[in-house]
């Protein structure tokens, strides 16, 4: 790929399918706490405050094709990703109960994290953050050559 059209087509599969990544997480979320009545736990929320943004500002790169816009939704896929991780680790028993902040109300680590029975939430939201930053990271290669 070495016309400007080929990098601009690659650089927009990148984006769009982190796009599509952000929005499917986003309606998920949304699904699990309006239609199946989890309620989100202090961590989900944190999680949610930097998932949902990247839905509409990863569109807005998109319409017309501004491949700067990994430059503003990367530092917060990578922030989402902290708090993520940190609730992977709690979930799993990795950090003491004394550092939970789920304290009151929804706990972090509950059994009703899980999706039927086995798969946790807090895994499903660290998997879409670290596709997001991979595919957002590979747009940027190609907005660096055009």
């Amino acid at each position: 790929m070495t016309d400007k059209s080929g990098m601009k087509q690659a650089g927009w599969s990148y984006l769009s399918s982190a796009w599509l990544i952000a929005m499917v997480s986003t309606v998920a979320s949304l699904f699990f706490s309006e239609v199946m009545d989890l309620v989100p736990c202090f961590l989900c929320w944190f999680q949610r405050i930097f998932m949902f943004p990247l839905a509409i500002i990863l569109l807005l790169g998109l319409h017309p094709l501004d491949l700067n816009v990994v430059r503003y939704a990367l530092p917060l896929a990578v922030i989402g990703l902290l708090f993520t991780l940190y609730h992977c680790l709690l979930f799993y028993g990795f950090i003491p109960e004394n550092m939970q902040p789920c304290s009151e109300g929804v706990s972090c680590a509950d059994a009703s994290m899980e999706l039927f029975g086995f798969l946790p939430i807090p895994l499903l939201s660290l998997l879409s953050f670290i596709i997001i930053i991979a595919l957002l990271l590979k747009a940027r290669t190609f907005s660096n050559r055009l």
